[in-house]
């Protein structure tokens, strides 16, 4: 029987979820750089099997050596709202989770499957709904069966990122984005700050107020003009924009 959510901590897994679908992945990262929080992001091309879906959710890491017995085992440890994170190596040479992995997930609790590698069985995944992102589609499983570490189930690699337990997977139609736990609150109110900015932002341009003039750009091109190393996010930083961070 599955462990309920652990809901220890300033943002609950559940709380992560519904913050997270006003938001999106640019708001996410945005927010990490203003920080000063590591920027983890899974390499381009890990995009959604079903676009349209926002998730939020802890990481529950997995690395791939060839059987999808490692993925059961991992269903093992879930809680409700976990994102299954799977390391295979970034392989283009095979697909190593499918429709019968994904419909488990399912059973345990899991609310998305992040692959750093392909998937299979497209049009079944599309039927189960449990969103995946992936690199994209490979008909092939694997054929090799590679000596498991002892890492298996403690950590994922996911390009040059080591994903563990201890972080917070957000994932939208843009990527996906691995944040600390313990600093997702931090992340998730400035990103929530950024949004109410850039929307009061773009409302003032619909209304006819160019962003040159909500910026003051007049200004900071006379500034530049006398401090070659006036920047423009620092311009922004002192007139309150979010264009950039």
């Amino acid at each position: 029987m599955n462990e309920p959510a652990d809901t220890k901590g300033p943002t609950a897994p559940a709380a992560l979820d519904e913050r997270f679908a006003a938001l999106a992945t640019p708001l996410i990262a945005d927010a990490c750089v203003r920080l000063g929080e590591p920027l983890r992001a899974a390499p381009a091309g890990i995009l959604p099997v079903l676009p349209g879906r926002r998730i939020a959710g802890r990481a529950l890491p997995v690395r791939h050596y060839g059987s999808v017995d490692v993925f059961l085992e991992a269903y093992t440890r879930a809680a409700l709202g976990d994102v299954l994170v799977i390391d295979n190596e970034g392989r283009r040479d095979e697909a190593c989770v499918g429709d019968l992995a994904v419909l488990e997930a399912g059973t345990a609790g899991i609310a998305a499957v992040v692959v750093w590698g392909l998937h299979r069985d497209t049009p079944d995944l599309l039927e189960i709904g449990l969103p995946v992102f992936s690199y994209g589609a490979h008909a092939p499983g694997p054929v090799r069966l590679d000596p498991r570490g002892p890492e298996a189930l403690s950590s994922a690699r996911v390009g040059e990122h080591t994903v563990g337990a201890d972080d917070v997977v957000f994932a939208d139609d843009d990527g996906v984005l691995f944040v600390a736990a313990d600093r997702a609150e931090a992340v998730l109110e400035t990103a929530e700050e950024i949004f109410r900015t850039e929307r009061n932002q773009a409302r003032l341009i619909r209304a006819g107020r160019t962003l040159r003039d909500q910026t003051r750009f007049d200004l900071y091109l006379e500034r530049r003009a006398q401090d070659p190393a006036y920047t423009f996010r620092r311009h922004l930083r002192a007139t309150g924009g979010a264009i950039e961070e």
